[in-house]
Formats: C-alpha cells, structure tokens, sequence
C-alpha cells in the first residue's frame, strides 16, 4: 500500500485507505459534537484514533521549517502549500 510520502513524490490519487483514514477521523469529529465534547481535537495517538484537548493541542505549536526539504520537494512538484 502507497504512504502518506510516496504520494507526495508521485503525486498520486488518494488511495481507499486514505478514505478510510478520512471517514475514520470524520466519524469521531461527529461522536464528539453529539456527545458536546467541542473543545476537543482528532488526532493519531499510538497508532489508533484519539481526541486531545484543543488547548493541549494548541499549547506549543509545531511550525514547520519553510527551508525544509519535504517543503523545496513538495513545491517542485507544484504542490500548494496554502502560502502563496
């Protein structure tokens, strides 16, 4: 099965397992709201679907290095990075 980078080389389609990533992470979003849990966050913890607080998520951002090499690949292969 294709990973998350090997997308991001070839530039590929969304494979069915990131569908089934998607619908995983959108479910729990909805459990959450129904449940009134609003101030929480999906997340990816230990390899399984989890929330986090959003104030925990937020406390110490993780910027990302715009000199970084993933970021000069991603923008050579035309891929918008949502600055510009």
């Amino acid at each position: 099965m294709a990973t998350h980078m090997d997308r991001l080389r070839r530039g590929g389609q969304p494979t069915a397992g990131d569908g089934l990533v998607a619908s995983t992470f959108g479910v729990y979003a909805v459990d959450l709201v129904a449940a009134g849990r609003l101030d929480r966050m999906v997340a990816w913890q230990n390899r399984r679907v989890a929330d986090v607080p959003l104030a925990v998520a937020i406390a110490m951002p993780h910027c990302v290095d715009p000199d970084a090499a993933s970021v000069r690949t991603a923008r050579g292969l035309g891929i918008c990075l949502g600055d510009g």
